[in-house]
C-alpha cells in the first residue's frame, strides 16, 4: 500500500529566508489533516515541536505519522560536514522518538547557496558543477551522514536531487548514485525537481527504481519554466512565479509515475510537495486540490 503525506513547504515553510510570515504549526497540521492527509515531514527544525512527546501528542491527535525530515548539509563543503552530520543526528533522534525505526533521513544538498547553481537552477551546464575531486567529496560527505545516521538511530536516509544545489540534472543524480552505496543511501525522487532539472520520471524509475525509497510528488509548470530560462530568473524566482504548480496543471505524467512505482512493489510513502509561499494563493485550497487529483489517479 502506498500512504500520502505532505510537506510544511506546501504553507510556505520553507528552508530559504524568504520574505513573507509562515503560518503556525498548528494550523498546518490542522489543514493537513482536513485535507486528507494522513503523513508528513518535519519542515525546518523548529517549526514543529521537538520535544518528542510534546509531538507526538500533536500529531497523534490528528491521525498524523511523521515519515521522514528534510535535512539540507553543504556536502560540497568538507569544513562543514561534521556540523551537517549533527544536525542529521538530531531530526533522526527526534524521527526515532517520535516513530520508532520507520521514517527516513532526508538528505540533500545546501541549495540555494552557490551562488552560479542558484542562478542557472533549471538551466545547468557541464561547466556548473563539480570536479572530479569535489564529486569524491560530495559522495563521501553524504555517505558519511548515512552511515552516521544508521550507527546511531538505526533509520535510513535517501538523497533528495534538488534544483539550486549540486546535484540537479539527471547526469548528475547518475553520478551520486554510481558513488554512493546502494545498500547505505537511497533516492528521494522528487518529480518536479527531476522536470526542472532536464529529466523525466519514468526513466529514473525504469533505470534507478530500487534506489527509490521515498517520493515526492511536485508538479512543473513548463510554460513558467521557459519564461525562466528565456529571463534569466534565479531559483528563488522560479518558485515565486510558481514554476512548481498544483498537482495535474504542469507536464509530469502522475499517472504514468505511479504506475511505474506499483511496478516496482513500492510500499513507501508519496508526500505532496508545492511551495505555496505567502502571497501566492491558499495553502489549504491547494492541499484540497492535491488530494481530490491523486484521488483521481488512484491513490
Amino acid at each position: 500500500m502506498i500512504h500520502i503525506g505532505n510537506a510544511p513547504c506546501s504553507w510556505g515553510v520553507l528552508e530559504f529566508d524568504l520574505e513573507g510570515g509562515r503560518a503556525a504549526y498548528a494550523r498546518v497540521l490542522d489543514e493537513m489533516a482536513q485535507s486528507g492527509f494522513t503523513g508528513l515531514e518535519l519542515g525546518d527544525w523548529g517549526f514543529l515541536p521537538t520535544d518528542p512527546a510534546i509531538l507526538r501528542r500533536e500529531l497523534s491527535r490528528r491521525g498524523l505519522t511523521l515519515v521522514g525530515a528534510f535535512v539540507p548539509v553543504a556536502l560540497s563543503v568538507p569544513a562543514r560536514l561534521p556540523a551537517g552530520i549533527e544536525a542529521a543526528l538530531r531530526s533522526a533522534e527526534l524521527l526515532a522518538a517520535v516513530e520508532g525505526s520507520t521514517p527516513l533521513v532526508i538528505l540533500s544538498d545546501e541549495n540555494g547557496s552557490d551562488p552560479k547553481r542558484t542562478f542557472h537552477a533549471g538551466r545547468i551546464l557541464a561547466e556548473h558543477g563539480l570536479s572530479a575531486a569535489g564529486w569524491r567529496n560530495f559522495a563521501a560527505g553524504a555517505e558519511r551522514v548515512a552511515r552516521a545516521v544508521r550507527d546511531r538511530t538505526g533509520l535510513r536516509t535517501v538523497f533528495h536531487h534538488h534544483c539550486a544545489g549540486f546535484v540537479e540534472t539527471p547526469g548528475e543524480i547518475e553520478q551520486l548514485l554510481q558513488l554512493t552505496d546502494p545498500e547505505l543511501l537511497g533516492l528521494c525522487l522528487d518529480t518536479g525537481h527531476l522536470r526542472f532539472g532536464g529529466g523525466d520520471p519514468e526513466e529514473l524509475l525504469d533505470r534507478h527504481g530500487e534506489r527509490v525509497w521515498h517520493a515526492h510528488f511536485k508538479d512543473h509548470d513548463p510554460d513558467l519554466a521557459s519564461r525562466t530560462r528565456r529571463e534569466g530568473w534565479d531559483y528563488f524566482a522560479s518558485v515565486q512565479h510558481g514554476v512548481f504548480c498544483e498537482l495535474g496543471r504542469g507536464d509530469v505524467d502522475f499517472p504514468g509515475v505511479t504506475a511505474a512505482l506499483r511496478k516496482l512493489g513500492y510500499r513507501g510513502w508519496i508526500v505532496v510537495e508545492q511551495d505555496v509561499l505567502p502571497g501566492m494563493g491558499s495553502p489549504l485550497e491547494s492541499a484540497n486540490a492535491n488530494r481530490q487529483y491523486l484521488r483521481e489517479i488512484g491513490l
